[in-house]
């Protein structure tokens, strides 16, 4: 590796995010106890940072590293990403982590760390470099998921998680040295080459696809890998919940189109329909079983189940189109996911103990103004017209069609509407019904309402104006394209 192979610009974004971390812990025990929520504003500013630092690191594209980082489009496209719902996260959890008396500058630092593995993951051109991402990430993922460490169902979470999230990675690591053995790299545009020309034992090569889709599906909730979902979710604390169910399923989703479409295209008439019937099943199991959910932290994670699917049937398609609708709802849903998860994590108050959906009763009236943003938020989430979950799924599933997945695309439409039944049964109890407990105490604090606006007003943009996130996905997705 040469000195002009190196490239501390093209890193600058996951940089920042590891100083940020690190500054705060070096500050930490300098700062009175009862200010050290000030912290979260560090990460906040790290985010910030990093964000800007997009800017002058698009302008080194390229392979760095000896072909280990890639900077294109599309890396930058999921940084962005991630790096907005990492601020956002630590928006949202400034008022938590004082509210249930728990420690904030570990938490800030871990969801810095996690989204550092997250952008590690978007920006990989190794499969050594996706393992060492997804590690990262996950190692800080399953702290938050037990952050509340006096909380049983906390403990349990976070050891749900840690168990089958380690059985997942143990796939991973197997198809990545099978595909090693079969190909004698492990970076994805050699992989790739080498299949294409057809020199290497193709059954290998297949087992090693297989056992990678396995581990990632894992990490993006696709059913029959979806089983630790509801319960980690629901344990987890309600900002964390949040956070998983966005930054790591778009970190997974990044990679798992990385892989796919770079390393196995040659291979691509045998992993689409394994993709075809994950998403199938996918929308079914999350939307139907989010039916019968009483609380609204499971439902919402039966619900991130059924959007994961939806964003596999664009991986299923396989088509410049399909990649740029499935940056397209990635962004979208996870504004949307957040900006619900914003408002969830105050109404239920200190120790949860306003999850269950009957809860919200009376909701709407009493809060007028937080309630219909929430119900703008589950809206989207459900697909209905002027917001980003519809524009979302209509590229989607317009893709879908147009790659002669005709049957797939009918199975999103069906499911969706099966979704319209939950996310309106909060909206219904919020207004339809007289308030069981008083609302008096809820009230959002400035952090949280610069969530919810930024939210509210980016749900409605990408639904109205759908085109200039649009045509940005789609140079992403065509910077993708183009290793092919």
């Amino acid at each position: 590796m040469s000195f002009t192979d190196i490239s501390l610009l093209a890193l600058a974004p996951v940089l920042i995010l590891i100083v940020s971390g690190m500054v705060i812990m070096v500050a930490d025990p300098f700062i009175a106890r009862e200010r050290r929520h000030a912290t979260g504003w560090i990460g906040v500013v790290g985010t910030f940072l990093a964000g800007a630092a997009l800017i002058p690191a698009a302008g080194t594209a390229g392979t760095w590293y000896s072909g280990i980082w890639r900077v294109d489009a599309y890396s930058i496209f999921f940084d962005g990403l991630l790096l907005l719902v990492a601020g956002l996260t630590i928006l949202i959890s400034l008022d938590y982590v004082r509210r249930e008396t728990v420690p904030p500058s570990e938490f800030v630092v871990l969801v810095l760390f996690a989204t550092s593995g997250a952008l590690l993951m978007s920006g990989a051109g190794e499969l050594i470099l996706v393992f060492v991402g997804i590690e990262i990430l996950s190692m800080a993922t399953y702290v938050l998921a037990g952050y509340r460490r006096q909380e049983l169902r906390s403990n349990e979470s976070a050891l749900k998680y840690f168990l089958l999230g380690s059985f997942a990675s143990a796939f991973l690591l197997y198809g990545i040295a099978l595909i090693f053995g079969a190909t004698g790299s492990t970076n994805l545009i050699v992989i790739g080459e080498r299949i294409q020309n057809r020199g290497v034992p193709m059954e290998l090569v297949s087992m090693a696809c297989a056992l990678m889709i396995v581990g990632l599906a894992f990490k993006v909730a696709l059913t029959p890998f979806h089983v630790w979902t509801p319960d980690v979710y629901e344990g987890a604390p309600t900002p964390v919940t949040g956070f998983m169910s966005t930054a790591p399923k778009a970190a997974g989703f990044a990679v798992l189109l990385r892989i796919l479409l770079t390393a196995f295209p040659g291979i691509g008439n045998r992993w689409v329909w394994v993709m075809w019937a994950l998403a199938a099943a996918t929308m079914l199991i999350g939307n139907i079983v989010a039916i019968v959910q009483p609380s609204i932290k499971r439902m919402l994670a039966y619900s991130s189940i059924a959007h994961a699917g939806y964003v596999a049937v664009a991986v299923a398609s396989a088509t410049d189109r399909s990649v740029a609708a499935a940056l397209f709802y990635l962004l979208a849903y996870s504004v949307a996911n957040l900006g619900a998860f914003a408002i969830v994590t105050r109404i239920a108050d200190r120790g949860d103990r306003r999850v269950a959906i009957r809860d919200y009763r009376g909701f709407g009236w009493s809060k007028p103004g937080a309630a219909a943003m929430l119900s703008l938020f589950l809206l989207s989430l459900a697909g209905v017209p002027t917001t980003g979950g519809f524009a979302g799924k209509l590229f989607i599933f317009r893709s879908a069609v147009e790659s002669g997945l005709t049957g797939l695309a009918i199975i999103g439409v069906l499911t969706t509407v099966v979704s319209f039944y939950y996310y309106l049964h909060v909206i219904v109890e919020m207004y339809m019904h007289e308030a069981e407990s008083s609302f008096d105490d809820i009230r959002l604090p400035p952090a949280t309402i610069v969530v919810v606006v930024v939210a509210g007003l980016l749900t409605l943009y990408f639904g109205i104006l759908p085109g200039g996130l649009l045509d940005w996905a789609g140079e992403s997705a065509s910077s993708l394209l183009a290793l092919l």
